[in-house]
């Protein structure tokens, strides 16, 4: 079936027949259940793997789903960075930063980690809110999603951005790439891969930062430039060789102007279609 237009007409007007029947007017995707999980159908960049927590497709998938009327809506990046990219003038330019903020940052703190989460949830909705597509994540959500990443997480590449009287003003979330051991365990996690996979989760020298977030009042000061160099720097002291930021909305100029200033480049390409019911 595969490259099939029929089967993908098929699916595809099945699918617009129950989304007509529930009075909705647009069909939106390819994502889970918001853009809080994992979306959009890779359109460029093949060649290399996806890391923890992204999509990966065949390249013929885009090209049935425009055949069949599906227009995009808009385009997503992965930018990726390795070790030593970051020149000496973007570092200098981070430390005179943080020495002028009136801002505290600090990496997460394992044993508080209820308390991280608290903390968390206070920025994340406000911090994304304006975001295209963004549906706020109930407490509920976060603390499912917590609960499942706790295991894997590297407290070094998470960092907090407090005011002096402890007022959470930002955070940067990065996860150790955890398919690199993934892809060697052929999908057997159980009764011995999860051993291999907590063993490991610190020696794959790959991480990708998911999010980052600081609240509408404390913006355009820094913070957030500052969040990225200690996020590197303290990587690539763990020995991470390489990281990547995704995902990005390619319209986003504040972001990706932000992210290529860094030294990063644009890699990977995911789309999001629509497509009028």
């Amino acid at each position: 079936m595969e490259d099939d237009p029929i089967v993908a007409e098929a699916l595809l007007g099945a699918a617009q027949n129950f989304l007509k029947n529930r009075g909705l007017e647009v069909m939106r995707g390819p994502m889970n259940f918001s853009t809080n999980e994992e979306c959009g159908l890779l359109v460029d960049g093949f060649e290399t793997p996806p890391a923890v927590m992204m999509t990966h497709n065949p390249r013929y998938y885009a090209r049935l789903l425009e055949s069949q009327g599906l227009v995009k809506a808009k385009d997503l990046l992965a930018y990726q960075m390795f070790e030593g990219e970051l020149t000496d003038r973007v570092r200098e330019f981070g430390r005179k930063l943080e020495d002028k903020l009136d801002i505290r940052f600090r990496e997460l703190n394992p044993k508080d980690f209820k308390g991280e989460i608290e903390r968390f949830k206070k920025v994340y909705n406000s911090a994304w809110e304006e975001n295209w597509g963004f549906v706020p994540m109930t407490d509920a959500e976060i603390d499912v999603m917590a609960a499942s990443l706790k295991m894997v997480l590297d407290p070094r590449l998470i960092q907090f951005a407090e005011t002096p009287n402890g007022e959470t003003a930002g955070f940067i979330l990065g996860l150790p790439d955890l398919n690199v051991i993934l892809s060697k365990l052929n999908g057997k996690l159980f009764p011995f891969g999860i051993f291999r996979l907590l063993a490991g989760k610190h020696k794959v020298g790959r991480a990708r930062v998911l999010a980052m977030g600081v609240l509408p009042e404390y913006r355009k000061k820094g913070i957030d430039t500052v969040l990225y160099l200690r996020a590197y720097e303290a990587g690539t002291k763990a020995g991470y060789k390489w990281g990547e930021f995704s995902w990005v909305l390619a319209d986003n100029q504040l972001m990706t102007k932000a992210a290529e200033s860094m030294g990063s480049k644009a890699y990977k390409t995911w789309r999001i279609y629509d497509k009028a019911i």
